[in-house]
């Protein structure tokens, strides 16, 4: 009798996994191209490239003006004295390093434009994917790019679906 009750409770156990198991349903997803399909995201690249570009010509002005003053500086320099000189180095190199620091400046407030625009368009990538995963029963859905072997279903046309991206 003891043996029967063991018995079963192993059946019992076993058919529990089982069932546990056999509801377990596991798809996968490539968010980086669900991102880059996104019109938001195209939108803000576009954005980023006007801003790029307006940052780009402002440090070539004043990269064209420093150039100009030190050609002069150059052309002028034998003809005035060795401190002269010396103080022209002195207030080129500071051009430079103004010129530099505003390049730094420049890329900093295009990562941090990046980083505030492009956290709702993953917000909304996320709550998409959460949302399709759920009314398709799907416990866990993982990251496409770090699979070995994609066997298992792609969850990447009804997310665009969902979020009417064609």
């Amino acid at each position: 009798m003891k043996k029967f009750r063991i018995l079963v409770l192993i059946a019992i156990v076993a058919f529990g996994f089982n069932t546990l198991q056999a509801q377990t349903k596991v798809g996968h997803i490539s968010t980086d191209l669900l991102i880059s399909l996104m019109p938001e995201t195209k939108a803000l690249n576009a954005e980023l490239e006007k801003l790029s570009k307006t940052y780009e010509t402002e440090l070539k002005a004043e990269n064209d003006k420093l150039e100009a003053k030190l050609k002069r500086y150059d052309a002028e320099a034998k003809s005035q004295t060795d401190e002269v000189n010396k103080q022209r180095s002195v207030e080129v190199q500071q051009d430079q390093q103004k010129l530099y620091q505003s390049s730094q400046i420049a890329r900093e407030d295009i990562g941090k434009k990046r980083d505030a625009k492009l956290k709702p368009i993953l917000e909304k990538a996320k709550k998409a994917i959460d949302e399709v995963a759920t009314a398709n029963g799907y416990t866990y859905v993982l990251e496409a790019s770090t699979l070995v072997v994609a066997k298992g279903t792609d969850l990447l046309p009804l997310v665009k679906a969902k979020l009417g991206i064609q």
